[in-house]
């Protein structure tokens, strides 16, 4: 079993940037591909961001290629995202997934692993 904790969210304005974290507590993390995916109420859970097992590959969601970055460091066990030029639409709970030698799926089904997610507010 996996934990995976997420944290950096917060409430910015339009334009504003975030940095987003999620902790493994794992010392297996290298093993895995981590995504990172998000929910706004009344909608689906869409997917944002991928990284996979080796660091080596990305994959982004359309909007929001060119503003966000995704990245992982093994020695701290921790996948980052980072959020630029943010939009309202932006606004969503973001969570983080895990799967075990994974290529970095934009499916969330792929993922074996859930954090709880961190909520991310944008105001116009």
């Amino acid at each position: 079993q996996v934990q995976l904790v997420e944290s950096g969210g917060g409430v910015v304005q339009a334009v504003d940037s975030l940095r987003l974290s999620c902790a493994a507590f794992d010392r297996t993390f290298s093993k895995y591909s981590m995504g990172w995916f998000r929910q706004a109420p009344g909608k689906e859970r869409e997917f944002v961001a991928a990284i996979d097992w080796s660091g080596e590959r990305t994959t982004y969601e359309d909007s929001v290629k060119g503003r966000f970055t995704i990245s992982k460091d093994n020695a701290k066990y921790t996948v980052y995202l980072q959020m630029i030029s943010l939009k309202p639409e932006d606004t969503a709970l973001y969570s983080c997934a895990a799967e075990l030698w994974g290529a970095g799926s934009s499916f969330s089904g792929e993922y074996d692993y859930w954090g709880h997610g961190t909520q991310v507010t944008v105001s116009s």
